[in-house]
């Protein structure tokens, strides 16, 4: 009898975490469709490259801790990959695909972060629920997001990924994520940028 009650639990939460997909995806699609029709999210035109020095931060993240990019600075890699939003699809999907991949990360010496605007209660949320092994960084106020020049006029930022190498600078920026395959995705840019 245990195990029917393990599977009904598996079941409802499961069930549970698809209905928030939906509902926060919708959610998400009026929010930054009502930004974007009145006009509401300022962004800064700035427009990073590689080879420019990566904009420093310090932000909370979804495992509790917050970190800087400068405490990896001259110690390892970084990896940002930027999603829209929290519990819907497209993030759902990459944060998977990333963390499937953390392992390999570790073993490249590669500081991976997933990155969204949502609260770190949010994302801390969000990972949990996931069990992700990745830490999500959480940019409420969007300063950071703006800095990187992520930040959408929808209040939510791109799908984008920045490889920042130990030195602090920017190695490559990916603009064209595929969100179910981003961790081999990462891990393959990583290989070929040099970093295994």
């Amino acid at each position: 009898m245990v195990s029917l009650d393990v599977d009904a639990d598996a079941m409802a939460h499961a069930t549970m975490t698809r209905l928030r997909m939906l509902a926060e995806t919708a959610r998400a699609m009026a929010t930054g469709m009502t930004n974007v029709a009145f006009g509401r999210v300022v962004t800064a035109p700035v427009v990073l490259r590689v080879g420019d020095a990566a904009p420093d931060f310090t932000l909370p993240a979804s495992d509790g801790r917050t970190y800087s990019l400068g405490d990896f600075r001259g110690r390892k890699a970084v990896v940002i990959a930027w999603f829209p939003k929290a519990f819907t699809g497209g993030c759902t999907a990459e944060c998977r695909s990333l963390s499937a991949f953390g392992s390999a990360f570790s073993r490249a010496n590669v500081q991976c972060f997933a990155a969204s605007v949502d609260t770190p209660e949010t994302n801390a949320e969000f990972a949990g629920a996931l069990e992700l092994t990745c830490p999500i960084l959480c940019d409420p106020g969007k300063d950071v997001a703006r800095a990187y020049g992520v930040l959408g006029p929808s209040g939510f930022a791109s799908r984008w990924t920045f490889y920042i190498g130990a030195d602090g600078r920017i190695l490559d920026i990916d603009t064209q994520v595929r969100a179910s395959s981003h961790g081999r995705d990462v891990a393959a840019r990583l290989t070929e940028l040099g970093i295994s």
